[in-house]
């Protein structure tokens, strides 16, 4: 009990997968069903043929060309095979756009491929914004905040703080403190932030004088190092925004 207790990195991807199922599908029902949901940086993730609320979604994956690629051989020789024979298609379609997000025209290759700007979308960012430099994460975030012209666009991203980052320089590059303070600069509203362990990203967490998480969350936010031990607090923030085409009235009238 103690070393699952102690379990970060397994626990983390675990909870992070549940959280983007969860309010994905809370998301959809909030838009009455039908939406676009767009995956940047989709790598092999599956939600097509596992979230059966995306019955109604037009569904995107985006992502480095010789990855759809092999994901996409991957995919169809699992479905081939006589012990998958239950692998089908959740959402309505699905298309797959050979880009990479770091390019200026990804949004423009998202339209050639059937991505209408005028209707309701979902923008899921797993596990991919501390990857980018800092550069190429805002250009993302206000490209998605853009294309609220007209419609309800919904934002769905984790993000890593300083301490986390440091942990890895050569892979993690972005990252963000205050997340919930950062969005609603560039257009966004109703941010909702999350650590794992609250109440939207528990899903049966081990409660555990050793569970790491719950020792994150005792300590606020603005504290870089455990007092108990000295070490660097690395959080991971799960993030939920929305942006209207009134926020940009209120933002130019600002």
């Amino acid at each position: 009990e103690e070393a699952g207790a102690r379990e970060v990195h397994g626990v983390m991807i675990a909870v992070r997968t549940l959280w983007f199922d969860a309010r994905v599908e809370a998301a959809v029902a909030s838009l009455g069903g039908a939406a676009q949901v767009v995956l940047l940086g989709a790598g092999m993730d599956a939600r097509a043929y596992r979230l059966s609320c995306l019955k109604e979604c037009t569904v995107f994956e985006l992502d480095f060309p010789e990855l759809l690629e092999m994901k996409t051989d991957l995919l169809h020789e699992a479905m081939s095979s006589a012990n998958n024979q239950k692998l089908t298609m959740m959402a309505k379609s699905l298309t797959r756009v050979p880009a990479d997000i770091r390019d200026g025209d990804w949004i423009t290759k998202l339209q050639s491929y059937g991505y209408v700007p005028e209707r309701n979308t979902i923008w899921v960012l797993e596990g991919i914004l501390y990857y980018l430099h800092h550069v190429h994460a805002m250009q993302v975030l206000e490209t998605i905040v853009a294309c609220r012209t007209s419609v309800h666009t919904v934002l769905l991203a984790d993000f890593m703080n300083k301490n986390a980052v440091s942990l890895s320089r050569a892979m993690y590059h972005f990252y963000h403190d205050s997340p919930d303070l950062l969005l609603p600069s560039i257009g966004f509203s109703q941010v909702t932030l999350s650590q794992i362990g609250d109440p939207q990203a528990h899903f049966g967490l081990l409660s555990h004088p050793q569970n790491l998480f719950d020792k994150l969350r005792r300590l606020p936010r603005s504290v870089e190092t455990n007092p108990e031990d000295g070490t660097p607090c690395c959080r991971l923030y799960l993030v939920e925004a929305s942006a209207f085409p009134d926020d940009q009235i209120t933002k130019q009238g600002i």
